[in-house]
C-alpha cells in the first residue's frame, strides 16, 4: 500500500548558477520520506526586475525559500515578501560566512558568483573533461599515462558516468573495459603515474542492468552470454584476479551511487599522492 504524499513549494532563489542551493535542498528533502516538494528554481537574480517574477511566483505558491543572494538590497526585499507571507526563508550561506568572518578576522568580498570564475582552476575542469571525454571506453591507450585516474571493469560498472563526475572535480579520468578473451593494452599494465581501480557489481546488478540496456535499444543482434549471469560472474572474478594480480584497488559499485564511488576514488587518489610524496622525500 502506497503512502499518501504531502506536497510543498520550494522556492530557491539564486544571482549564480543555483548548484548550491539544489544540492542543499535536495539533501535536506530528502530525509522526509512522506513529503515531496515542487521545486521552483530561480538562477541569475542579480536586479529589482529580475526579483520581481520571483516574487510574484512565490505570492502565488508560499512554501519554504532558500536563497543565496550577495546583494543587500535584494535580499531585503526577498525577505521582506517572505515575512508579509509569513513563510520561511533561509539565506544557506549565511551560518557558513558567520563562522569563517569569525575564525578569519577578515572582511567578505561579496563577489557574485565567484566560485565560476573563469580562473586556472574552471580550465583544469575544461581539460580534464575533454581528456575524459576522448578517453572513454579504451578509445585511445596511447597516452593513459597522462591520466590521474583510470577505471577498469566490465560492461555496465559505471566507469563512464564515474569519469566523468571526476572530470568535473579537475581529475583526468579514463576508463579501459575488460572484456572477456579480448586482450588488455600493453600500456595499462606499464603505467607508473595514474591511479589505476577496478570496479565491480554483483552479478545480479549486472544482470538487471544489461537485461534492461538490451530492452531500451530492442536490439535483437546481442550475444546471449551478455546476459548470462554465470558469464557475468565469470567476468567479475576475472575483474577481481587482474586487480589482485596488478595490486590495484577494487570497490564494490552495487549499492553505490555515482558520488559516492566517486568520493572513495578520490580519497584513494589522495593516499596515493601522499606515498608519493613521502617515497620520493625518503
Amino acid at each position: 500500500m502506497n503512502k499518501s504524499r504531502n506536497y510543498f513549494h520550494l522556492h530557491l532563489v539564486s544571482d549564480s548558477t543555483g548548484e548550491t542551493l539544489m544540492t542543499v535542498a535536495r539533501a535536506a528533502t530528502v530525509q522526509y520520506e512522506d513529503v515531496q516538494e515542487i521545486e521552483h528554481v530561480y538562477p541569475l537574480v542579480r536586479t529589482q526586475k529580475q526579483l520581481d517574477r520571483v516574487v510574484s511566483e512565490i505570492q502565488a505558491a508560499p512554501g519554504i525559500v532558500l536563497y543565496t543572494l550577495v546583494d543587500k538590497d535584494i535580499s531585503a526585499r526577498l525577505e521582506r515578501t517572505c515575512r508579509e507571507l509569513g513563510i520561511p526563508f533561509v539565506n544557506i550561506l549565511d551560518p557558513v560566512f558567520a563562522v569563517f568572518q569569525s575564525y578569519l578576522n577578515v572582511t567578505q568580498t561579496h563577489r557574485i558568483g565567484g566560485q565560476h570564475e573563469l580562473d586556472a582552476e574552471y580550465f583544469k575542469r575544461i581539460d580534464a573533461l575533454n581528456y575524459t571525454m576522448m578517453h572513454d571506453d579504451g578509445q585511445i591507450w596511447e597516452d593513459l599515462e597522462a591520466a590521474d585516474i583510470v577505471l577498469v571493469g566490465i560492461s555496465r560498472t559505471s566507469k563512464t558516468p564515474t569519469c566523468i563526475y571526476l572530470a568535473n572535480r579537475g581529475i583526468k579520468a579514463a576508463n579501459v573495459p575488460l572484456v572477456p578473451d579480448i586482450p588488455l593494452p600493453p600500456q595499462l599494465l606499464e603505467l607508473k603515474k595514474p591511479l589505476v581501480v577496478g570496479l565491480i557489481a554483483s552479478a545480479e546488478r549486472i544482470q538487471q542492468i544489461r537485461r534492461n540496456r538490451v530492452l531500451s535499444l530492442q536490439s535483437e543482434n546481442y550475444n546471449d552470454t551478455y546476459v548470462d549471469r554465470k558469464e557475468i560472474a565469470r567476468e567479475i572474478n576475472l575483474t577481481r584476479r587482474l586487480c589482485s594480480d596488478n595490486e590495484w584497488p577494487l570497490i564494490d559499485v552495487t549499492r553505490r551511487s555515482i558520488e559516492e564511488t566517486a568520493a572513495e576514488i578520490m580519497a584513494l587518489y589522495r593516499a596515493a599522492k601522499t606515498k608519493q610524496v613521502d617515497d620520493q622525500e625518503v
